[in-house]
């Protein structure tokens, strides 16, 4: 997919986090890398929304990274509510289990926690727990699964804020983040200016083709004047 480079790029403005939310995807993002040469910012993993599937999550990533454990944890969530609570205002929670179905690593209460630090939501490799409460808060959460177990002596924080990786894709504290219905993408802070300001142009030229071909143009007719799809 090509990115285009319409006539009224809009280069002079910022493009908040704000303004991302309202207009970009997570398709459109991974288009901007792939024309970057990032072909690999999307983890291939069944990682959906459980609570909210109407919105876009964008922020800042928080890292930390869980392990299975199969004794009893001496200092229980110790490190799990540290990172919780050193949440900023638009970080999103990203939380590596490799998968792991062992227990619900995330729930009720550490949402409400979360959004109390300014956490506009989470993304877990792992399962979930509360599901009905976390909906009813409409806090964003996206995950692999579901389990109603407590993580106690099951699975903990082994640290945070620092590099994890989710299916190859290597994701740091601060790094851009978006969630939607079609997945998950990871933009790096070295890219985000360049990569954001490609997707906030396509998305205005995709604008234009649509108008075109509810018009009438034909799809053809329209990639080749547009060159966007």
């Amino acid at each position: 997919m090509k990115t285009s480079d319409p006539k009224d790029l809009q280069s002079d403005i910022a493009i908040t986090l704000e303004m991302m939310r309202a207009s970009l995807t997570v398709p459109l993002l991974c288009d901007a890398l792939d024309a970057a040469g990032l072909t690999h910012q999307s983890p291939r993993v069944p990682i959906s929304p459980v609570t909210v599937t109407d919105a876009i999550l964008i922020g800042r990533c928080r890292t930390t990274l869980w392990s299975d454990m199969a004794h009893v944890d001496p200092e229980p969530y110790k490190l799990e509510l540290k990172a919780v609570d050193s949440c900023r205002a638009d970080d999103v929670l990203v939380c590596a289990a490799a998968g792991s179905m062992r227990s619900g690593i995330w729930g009720e209460l550490l949402s409400t926690a979360a959004r109390n630090s300014g956490c506009v939501g989470v993304i877990v490799d792992g399962a979930v727990r509360d599901v009905a409460q976390m909906t009813r808060m409409k806090f964003p959460v996206f995950a692999r699964g579901r389990s109603p177990y407590d993580s106690r002596d099951r699975q903990r924080v082994i640290d945070f804020d620092v590099p994890i990786e989710i299916d190859g894709v290597v994701i740091c504290s601060g790094d851009l983040i978006a969630a939607d219905q079609d997945g998950i993408v990871v933009v790096p802070q070295s890219v985000e200016a360049s990569v954001v300001r490609a997707a906030w142009n396509k998305v205005h030229a995709e604008n234009e083709v649509r108008d075109a071909i509810r018009a009438g143009m034909s799809a053809t007719a329209t990639f080749q004047k547009y060159g966007v799809l």
